[in-house]
């Protein structure tokens, strides 16, 4: 499943140079996820690098957007292979 970054975020910048798919991006107030291109680190590293350092722990899994390690798995490969 994706993740997604919460209103708690506090725009410290720190998550989206962690992201190894490029899938964290500034929006209009806040961070937020691409969904399309989280993998939830799946394929690069054992756990999510943005939740992981987040300060404010507002990076929670998406419910919105489930998908199994295989899947996550899956689309780390597409992601790779588009580079």
């Amino acid at each position: 499943m994706a993740l997604k970054i919460t209103d708690e975020c506090i725009n410290c910048d720190v998550c989206e140079p962690v992201c190894p798919n490029q899938a964290i991006y500034m929006g209009e107030e806040i961070y937020e996820i691409n969904s399309l291109r989280c993998t939830e680190c799946v394929g690069h590293f054992d756990e999510p690098q943005c939740a992981l350092r987040c300060p404010v722990d507002c990076i929670p899994k998406d419910p919105a957007h489930p998908e199994t390690q295989n899947a996550l798995l899956k689309k780390h490969i597409r992601l790779t292979s588009e580079k």
